[in-house]
């Protein structure tokens, strides 16, 4: 109601929607159609598992370090907390330290020593029946130096046949004392003397069966070393003396001993180390206070292993020490966040990719196909934070890649967008990353509208991993800190990031054939190894009904063209029309393009048989693809190219017989069962694509421009105008997404077409004929 003057009145102003109220309206509108399908309760709880999932990746990656030691930092970081921790650095120092004066373990020869003992211990007994030096066997005089004095000497030590008890005391003793007096061989000598801060050794002693002894406090300055025979021989004769041997048989006990000329003592390495490691662990950590807001790193820094150590020990006492209301309010705002992007997802998905939404197993498989390279992306960056420039980027731009391939290009950019977003969220990225993101997606996107060879794949790989690494570059250049090195790293980046992308492509077109068996998809590279005129299917066709094969490569000629004129799928309007009537193989003689005249079949049978011969070549050519593995997509041109669509010569010739017998028998037509349309149509399905529906009209086009007896250009035309329009008041166009430009685009390039293929030809004069024989000629 309106005041007078024409004011509104208050009541319309307040019921008349504002812009925002409309734009609501019309999205429920939209998005109302999903809620009342069969899909939304599977939508629902997959959408709910997604959302935790990636609010659990996001929230424990962003308790992650996510730097790496080595690596230039790009921001600076401070202490948000006072915190204790140990100084990893000063307790390395201190535990090396302790290392470094544990002594060092040296494990006794006990067989050169056990020998040495015996041999002087056996000495008198050796010699007793000795006379002269000439009767003492050559190697045992120069073991010992023998002299006739020491010989008349050792001689003396002897009780009878035996060796007297002082002698034997007098040898126990000096291998006493020479256990405690290490030598060893020259090289291990050297490397004693400089080894470690320690100033004595350890001695270990090891007896069969099990005895076993360890001297300690040996000082290291009395090891002895062979190489030093002065300085031993020295030592040795004054040992000899101290335990009491007389002035004449020192020199016999000493050069017996450097006859020997091994060591008595060789470097225990393993047990060093476990006294070392012992002495290491005993060793408290060394504890250094930080208060909040020290800095951690600064940008520019180069992370040492020191910060790595205190940023994560940071990060865990803010984790721990954060109140409750923090720590949920901060994750709960990441779950939001990561809800209103799965949001953006569903609500992209219902409005746009209608594909993924009829069908729970692609709502499953995609959302599945997200999850996982989300989970990809955020653990190995993660992990490896020095390949972030690959992992980060790598898992969007598969999922991309993968969606284009199996849906088209609008789909694939959509989810690659958002899906960075949740990687950017997860991950802590900057708007920079998120632009190499975006530009890897598009670049792909753009270089892979339709995957016909393998050069396809190699070229977007290509193509994007250049993109990709000159994106790092720049976007490196701009957010980090130009100091020195970080040239270096930013190519090193790039290169990663490059490498990491044709890998990928490579990864893809080896993964191809089991992509396109999970999605359900055809790609070009399989459309044209069917389109090959010797594939098995084509060239039973050919043997069986040749008719039929040369129509069918007629009307894929004919579809192909038309498919061009709106942008359609060319190369699958092409394949699925050398496929479509593969069905009538079975029984060709029925059909008319294999009849090479004489009687028709068709004759001998009612129309309701022969209606069943013509319908059946339809479920006869699904049986053959499915036998054939064809893929869903050429299967679909089989079932589909007759829609619903009326048989109408059959319907007619019925219709005709029903009315005559009712006639001859004097009955009315209501008397007589008279068939109906829905009889004799086909069983369907209805064209779902913009191929399938140039298919139909094509199919239909080439057969009748065949029975036109004068083809002119004008006649075929009409010809075309008048199919599509009945097939189009025949409502077989409601399932697929094509307009009335595109129908009138479709039936101009069709009747171009068939103008070309029934242009007029000369008519050449018959030749004279010959003369009779015997004729003159002029």
């Amino acid at each position: 109601m309106a005041l007078e003057g024409g004011t509104p009145s208050r009541i319309d102003r307040i019921r008349r929607p504002g812009p925002l109220a409309r734009w609501f309206d019309a999205v429920s509108m939209r998005l109302t159609p999903l809620f009342a399908t069969p899909n939304i309760a599977l939508a629902i709880l997959v959408g709910v598992a997604f959302v935790l999932l990636a609010t659990t990746l996001s929230i424990w990656a962003r308790h992650q370090p996510l730097v790496a030691v080595g690596r230039i930092m790009t921001e600076t970081r401070l202490m948000r907390v006072t915190l204790e921790v140990e100084d990893s650095e000063a307790t390395s120092r201190a535990r090396e330290a302790a290392r470094q004066r544990t002594p060092r373990v040296f494990a006794a020869e006990m067989p050169t020593i056990l020998e040495l003992q015996a041999s002087l211990e056996n000495l008198p007994r050796t010699l007793s029946q000795v006379q002269t030096l000439d009767q003492v066997e050559t190697s045992i005089r120069e073991q010992f130096r023998l002299t006739p004095e020491t010989l008349a000497a050792v001689k003396a030590e002897a009780n009878g046949a035996e060796p007297s008890a002082q002698w034997v005391a007098r040898v126990g003793d000096f291998i006493k004392q020479l256990q405690s007096l290490p030598i060893l061989e020259a090289e291990a000598w050297q490397r004693a003397s400089q080894e470690g801060l320690h100033s004595e050794i350890t001695l270990s002693f090891e007896q069969p069966p099990s005895d076993s002894r360890v001297l300690t406090g040996v000082p290291r300055r009395e090891i002895m070393s062979l190489g030093d025979e002065v300085r031993l021989r020295q030592t040795l004769s004054i040992l000899a003396r101290d335990v009491g041997f007389p002035s004449l048989l020192r020199p016999v006990v000493v050069e017996r001993v450097l006859s020997l000329k091994r060591p008595t003592f060789r470097p225990d390495a393993a047990a060093t180390a476990q006294a070392q490691d012992l002495a290491a662990r005993a060793v408290e950590p060394v504890m250094s206070e930080n208060p909040a807001g020290q800095v951690i790193f600064r940008r520019g820094d180069t992370l040492s292993e020191a910060q790595l150590a205190l940023y994560q020990a940071e990060l865990r006492a803010f984790g721990r020490d954060a109140s409750a209301w923090h720590a949920t309010l901060r994750d709960g705002s990441i779950g939001v966040v990561v809800t209103a992007i799965t949001l953006a997802l569903v609500a992209y998905t219902a409005l746009f990719a209608q594909r993924i939404n009829r069908n729970s197993a692609r709502i499953m498989g995609i959302c599945l196909l997200l999850a996982l390279a989300l989970g990809v992306g955020v653990v190995a960056t993660a992990l490896k934070p020095d390949l972030a420039a690959a992992t980060a980027v790598a898992p969007t731009l598969f999922v991309s890649i993968l969606l284009c391939i199996a849906y088209d290009q609008r789909v694939a950019l959509a989810y690659g967008v958002l899906h960075g977003l949740l990687v950017c969220l997860a991950l802590s990225l900057s708007i920079g990353v998120y632009a190499v993101m975006l530009l890897s997606v598009c670049s792909a996107v753009l270089t892979l509208r339709e995957v016909r060879d393998r050069a396809s794949i190699i070229r977007m790989s290509v193509i994007t991993g250049l993109a990709t690494a000159a994106a790092t570059t720049l976007v490196g250049i701009i957010e980090r800190p130009l100091v020195e090195g970080v040239l270096r790293e930013l190519a090193g980046d790039a290169a990663l990031a490059g490498a990491s992308t044709v890998v990928l492509g490579g990864a893809v077109l080896f993964l191809l054939p089991s992509i396109e068996r999970l999605f359900d998809i055809t790609t070009g590279m399989t459309l044209i190894e069917l389109r090959d005129p010797k594939h098995p299917l084509l060239r039973e066709l050919q043997l069986r009904a040749p008719g039929t094969y040369s129509h069918s490569v007629t009307v894929a000629n004919i579809a192909e063209a038309a498919a061009d004129a709106i942008g359609a799928n060319s190369l699958l309007a092409y394949v699925g029309a050398l496929y479509h009537d593969i069905g009538k193989m079975n029984k060709p003689e029925y059909f008319v393009e294999n009849q090479g005249g004489g009687p028709n079949k068709h004759d001998r049978l009612t129309p309701a048989m022969s209606l069943l011969v013509v319908v059946g070549h339809v479920k006869d050519g699904m049986e053959m693809a499915r036998f054939y593995a064809l893929p869903r997509a050429i299967q679909h041109f089989i079932e589909s190219h007759h829609g619903t669509t009326l048989v109408e010569y059959f319907y007619h010739r019925a219709r005709k017989r029903a009315l005559e017998a009712a006639e001859s028998q004097g009955l009315d037509e209501n008397d007589v069962h008279v068939p109906d349309e829905y009889e004799f149509r086909y069983p369907g399905p209805k064209p779902q694509t913009r191929e399938a529906a140039i298919l139909m009209i094509a199919d239909a086009v080439e057969s009748a421009a065949r029975a036109l007896e004068d083809p002119t250009p004008a006649r075929l035309d009409s010809l075309v105008q008048a199919i599509a329009n009945k097939r189009l008041l025949d409502g077989q166009f409601e399932d697929c997404q094509i307009s009335l430009r595109d129908l009138h685009r479709i039936t101009e390039n069709i009747s171009r077409t068939l103008a070309g293929i029934h242009h007029s030809r000369i008519d050449y004069p018959e030749p004279a004929p010959e003369p009779k024989t015997g004729s003159v000629r002029a």
